[in-house]
């Protein structure tokens, strides 16, 4: 019966883990190609350099499809009774991806539709609330885990921390400190929530190394390294000439299909380990 079902299913929907890990890597990769085929700048009428406007809408479109995408397929995780990680793990990580995906909407319309670029806007409030989310989801997988390592791993989590670390103020230093105190506060807080999803990524991808299961945790933390990347690069490219759409902040994209990924591997090898329960209860 449990074969006869799996095939009535697989039969009458295409949003089988197959179709999503394809779709998810497609979107990866057409994402790869927009950034590197349409982000030079057009010269202006002023002798100016500028990117065309439907360029960014663009990067915009492929940023939220991968974000909203990956909280929806987080939160089915959430929803199922089957998923072997801790369920409040996916609810807060979908979260996340939802409030970055509503944040990523309002910087859009602020920068495209309204020509603006404050310092701090709406988009702010949802921004701050994917890192609360994402670090308190990944904080359970750790804790629920009861991860182990040898000491070995333990140097590398502290050594990547210290070059994440280093990198992030280096950077920070580069940058002319803002008048106003929110802004301020916003700027460091985005450093330090980044360095630490960098450290409990590298704890997650040691940990979780071999085994079927392990596999969507080394998803979580490639996403959490590609979010580093997209940051770091955003702020260290900050200033006055600043214009969204380098080649670098395709790692935004990426990292919102890693998590993606991260959640239907995890759906997949959950039902997976449930069908080998099932069958040998039968025999």
């Amino acid at each position: 019966m449990s074969n006869s079902y799996d095939n009535s299913y697989g039969s009458t929907t295409v949003f089988t883990t197959q179709n999503l890990v394809l779709a998810s890597i497609g979107w990866a990769v057409l994402a790869l190609l927009y950034f590197l085929l349409f982000s030079a700048k057009i010269p202006g009428a002023d002798g100016s350099e500028t990117r065309a406007d439907w360029y960014v809408i663009g990067t915009n479109i492929f940023e939220a499809v991968a974000y909203l995408g990956s909280g929806v397929l987080c939160l089915r995780n959430w929803l199922s009774p089957q998923i072997v990680s801790n369920r409040n793990v996916w609810l807060s990580i979908g979260l996340g991806m939802i409030a970055y995906f509503i944040g990523g909407v309002i910087f859009g319309y602020t920068e495209i539709v309204l020509k603006k670029e404050p310092d701090v806007s709406l988009g702010d409030i949802f921004f701050v609330l994917t890192y609360l989310l994402l670090g308190t989801g990944m904080i359970l997988a750790v804790v629920s885990r009861r991860i182990n390592l040898e000491k070995w791993q333990w140097l590398i989590v502290l050594a990547i921390g210290a070059f994440g670390s280093f990198l992030a103020w280096w950077i920070s230093q580069q940058q002319a400190a803002s008048p106003e105190p929110l802004v301020a506060w916003l700027n460091w807080f985005y450093v330090v929530s980044d360095v630490v999803l960098l450290i409990i990524a590298s704890t997650l991808l040691l940990a979780f190394w071999g085994g079927r299961v392990s596999l969507s945790w080394r998803m979580i933390a490639a996403a959490a390294f590609s979010l580093y990347i997209a940051d770091m690069w955003f702020k260290y490219a900050q200033g006055p000439n600043y214009q969204s759409g380098e080649i670098l902040e395709v790692f935004w994209v990426f990292s919102g299909v890693l998590f993606g990924l991260g959640a239907v591997l995890e759906f997949d090898a959950s039902l997976s380990r449930k069908r080998r329960a099932t069958g040998r209860k039968r025999t």
